[in-house]
């Protein structure tokens, strides 16, 4: 009964940190995109800024990422389907790399543009695109590191007993995904 008690305060525990996790990146953005927001107001801002067709690309791959994480959750739940889970786990992995080809895509095209992050050439507007997509490239990364752990743990029998880590880590990439989602709607919308 001890023991029951410990594991459920544990895993409380475990969902509440990735809950504070979540709110503390959300407040980063917030904050970022507020910022964008009030800069608009200045003189040199770009108003016909277009983004590139990769930022779109890189939508569609992450969308369908969050499709295949959910697979590999959904195999992982029956019986014998570690198999299965373990294949789609490996393809979100593999679709999350494509969704960071095709953002440094977009920004090439952005340098093409004449678009720059820093520099006599660059603005603020494409400097908080930059700044904005960077961090969450930051993310992504980190994304891609829970990927790489779930795969590892989910190889070595890990998730038997408690599928909670695999949870968690599913939950953070689709967390990430509808981050970008809102990233890329707002550049859409308020860009």
């Amino acid at each position: 009964m001890k023991e029951e008690i410990l594991k459920n305060k544990e895993a409380r525990a475990k969902k509440m940190m990735l809950l504070f996790a979540l709110l503390s990146i959300t407040m980063t953005f917030g904050g970022l995109t507020s910022a964008y927001v009030v800069s608009k107001g200045r003189p040199d801002w770009l108003e016909d800024l277009i983004l590139p067709i990769s930022f779109t690309y890189s939508t569609l791959i992450l969308f369908l990422s969050s499709f295949t994480i959910h697979l590999s959750k959904f195999f992982l739940n029956k019986p014998n389907g570690k198999s299965n889970s373990l294949k789609f786990l490996i393809l979100t992995f593999i679709l999350g790399i494509a969704f960071l080809f095709f953002q440094f895509d977009g920004f090439n095209e952005f340098v093409k543009n004449g678009y720059y992050f820093a520099g006599s050439q660059s603005n603020v507007t494409t400097s908080f695109i930059y700044v904005l997509a960077f961090v969450h490239i930051l993310h992504l990364i980190a994304g891609l590191i829970v990927l790489i752990v779930l795969m590892f743990r989910l190889q070595n029998d890990k998730y038997q007993d408690s599928k909670l880590g695999f949870t968690l880590g599913v939950n953070f990439w689709h967390f990430l995904d509808l981050l970008w989602l809102y990233l890329f709607l707002f550049f859409y919308f308020f860009g």
